[in-house]
């Protein structure tokens, strides 16, 4: 069959969905109750959106809620394997899951402050890494005043433990 006699909509390419932050195999996936608060709001913008889609453009509308649908079944994906993990169960004296950590790194002349969140939690900007982080892995289960080597590139630095809050 010729080209020619295909529908122009049978040609469009499928919309790409961004995928979420990677979850590596086998681990499981912890989040702070704010950070599962946070993925049921997702979840209820993606659906307020989905129902609020214009439909006077038929082609726009199947385009905008197969992203949507796609979206949100990425997230109820998260939100169905989400393990919360309540801050005031974590050992108050060790490095855990959700703990605000202060930490002399020293390649650094500050200390830097940041809490240990889940995957789709984890926000640089905000002070939040993910548990699954190489920095997170090398200071897990330390004490204050406890350090750790961590590779970082050709060179070992040492990490200092200086205060854990929860």
């Amino acid at each position: 069959m010729s080209r020619g006699f295909v529908k122009e909509s049978d040609q469009e390419e499928l919309p790409i969905i961004p995928p979420r932050a990677p979850l590596p195999a086998g681990v499981d996936n912890y989040v702070t109750p704010a950070g599962l608060q946070a993925l049921q709001s997702e979840k209820s913008g993606l659906e307020a959106e989905k129902s609020a889609l214009p439909t006077n453009n038929e082609d726009e509308h199947r385009r905008a809620t197969t992203v949507l649908d796609g979206k949100l079944a990425l997230l109820n994906g998260r939100i169905s394997t989400a393990r919360p993990i309540k801050l005031s169960d974590q050992p108050a004296d060790e490095v855990r899951f959700g703990a605000t950590v202060t930490l002399k790194n020293s390649g650094m002349k500050k200390p830097q402050t940041f809490q240990i969140v889940g995957v789709d939690e984890a926000n640089v900007k905000e002070g939040k890494l993910a548990f699954t982080a190489p920095i997170v892995r090398a200071i897990t289960g330390l004490y204050a005043g406890e350090t750790a080597d961590f590779q970082l590139g050709g060179e070992v630095r040492k990490l200092e433990v200086l205060g854990i809050e929860y």
